[in-house]
């Protein structure tokens, strides 16, 4: 607490604080919609909620700048709740533990909720800033932006009143968003009927835990391992060759979120037993070598656990090893004109069996439709021809690059003069939300920038302290010049 009073901007850092205070993984939004609408009252400003939890502040132009067009600071208030194995924690009761560490904010063991949390922290400090010189200003905090931007696709058409938006989400300083991949879900389910356990077979409980994981957007071109791919590619070996069966798997926990840790049961004969204990400790050094440089504590084991009362079916079992085998995963296609920047991909999210039916999701991004539409159909394919269910749901739409943009050109001359050098012009593979708000509000014109922040959606998620006070500094310039 000591060191967090040190940091500048005071008021953001003060701000941020009490969000990590507040328990809003996506879905609980009433706490947090709660808090930010008694501040928006607190300052005597114009405070709003909508029927959806989305929360909207208004506040006054300076002395003189009525007439001018208005300003919308807009973020999410929802995070993404994600933990290392060995961290009790849970994200619907208990507070983030945030830490500094050297030049970064951190947290223990969990996500730090930087994502969006910085970017509402920063809002606020502007709404009760009574110095600052700026244009008529409204304050959009929106609802489960991380589970399918619900809060963005139900926003009312005519409740803002603004013409520019400053998207404040993203997570580079010195980068100016233009646009955004749009995505689409796939949930594929295979039912069964159990089958009875093996006379003779004994169970092991087969763990991969370790893997960084990351934003499925921003962190998918760095070819870290999906857990889901390693223990399926696992699967098939112990299938095939020595008479494993599994009873359930389960991988990966969010949908926007490469996987971390998977875990399986599976039984064998229990003179079969060594044989898939080696089996594992083969593939862990397999791994451990494929991914040197990439992924740093990979652990996959094996140890006895009890025999569960049924089993997959053979036939629906290897249905779905072979499919999970089959879909892609990861980067299927970079932007030829841009060719750092990633256009198509596809993130083989979450398994998990219940006693009846495993269920397979998957989050495919593009910023191209066609393409987006491509790899969606090669997944559900993919997963057709093993004979399961596949539903598209939740699409939405990018956000296409408007490079002539007012916004745009204003934001570029302020931060050249501020900091003497130009921004990254560029488009993010991640969703932003300016897309979908942007079907409400054709004629807004919108820009996405942030401070810099390393590994969202992970426990190794930090925010670079200095990089706040320039995205602060930045985004006050860019207001007094509006």
């Amino acid at each position: 607490m000591n060191k967090f009073e040190t940091l500048q901007p005071a008021a953001i850092w003060k701000h941020f604080l009490s969000l990590t205070q507040i328990p809003r993984p996506s879905g609980q939004k009433k706490q947090i919609g709660d808090f930010l609408v008694a501040y928006g009252k607190a300052l005597g400003l114009e405070t709003l909620q909508d029927n959806i939890g989305n929360v909207l502040i208004r506040k006054p132009a300076s002395p003189g700048l009525e007439n001018h067009p208005g300003v919308i600071l807009q973020g999410h208030m929802d995070m993404v709740p994600q933990k290392n194995n060995d961290i009790d924690f849970d994200f619907t009761t208990d507070p983030i533990r945030a830490c500094v560490d050297g030049e970064w904010v951190t947290a223990q063991g969990t996500t730090l909720g930087a994502d969006n949390g910085i970017g509402v922290a920063t809002a606020m400090a502007v709404l009760e800033d009574k110095s600052l010189v700026h244009p008529p200003l409204e304050v959009l905090v929106t609802v489960d932006e991380e589970t399918g931007m619900y809060g963005a696709f139900d926003l009312q058409p005519a409740w803002l009143q603004g013409k520019i938006l400053l998207n404040l989400d993203s997570e580079a300083e010195g980068e100016l968003y233009v646009g955004c991949a749009g995505g689409v879900d796939t949930t594929v389910t295979f039912g069964y009927f159990p089958v009875p356990v093996p006379e003779g077979d004994t169970a092991l409980r087969i763990t991969l835990t370790g893997l960084k994981g990351g934003h499925s957007g921003c962190d998918i071109n760095l070819q870290r391992a999906n857990a889901n791919k390693l223990m399926f590619r696992f699967l098939k070996k112990a299938v095939a060759e020595y008479d494993a069966r599994i009873a359930s798997v389960q991988g990966g926990t969010l949908r926007n979120a490469i996987p971390r840790e998977a875990e399986a049961i599976l039984t064998v004969p229990k003179d079969g037993v060594d044989d898939i204990i080696n089996l594992v400790e083969d593939y862990e050094d397999l791994f451990i070598r494929e991914y040197d440089g990439v992924e740093n504590d990979i652990r996959f084991y094996a140890e006895p656990t009890e025999c569960p009362t049924q089993l997959i079916p053979e036939e629906i079992q290897d249905a779905i090893i072979h499919s999970v085998n089959a879909c892609p995963d990861g980067v299927y296609r970079m932007i030829p004109e841009m060719p750092d920047v990633v256009e198509t991909s596809n993130n083989l999210a979450m398994i998990a069996t219940s006693d009846k039916q495993v269920v397979i999701s998957c989050l495919t991004r593009s910023s191209v439709e066609s393409r987006k539409e491509e790899v969606q159909e090669i997944i559900g394919s993919c997963f057709a021809l093993a004979g399961a269910k596949v539903v598209f749901s939740g699409s939405y739409p990018g956000w296409k690059p408007n490079l002539h943009s007012n916004i745009l050109r204003l934001m570029q001359e302020t931060y050249y003069q501020e900091f003497k050098q130009n921004p990254r012009i560029i488009t993010i593979h991640a969703g932003l939300e300016c897309g979908i708000i942007g079907r409400n509000y054709p004629d807004m014109d919108m820009i996405s920038f942030g401070p810099t922040i390393k590994h969202p959606h992970s426990p190794e998620e930090k925010v670079n302290i200095g990089s706040v006070g320039k995205f602060y500094r930045f985004l006050i310039a860019t207001l007094r010049k509006l």
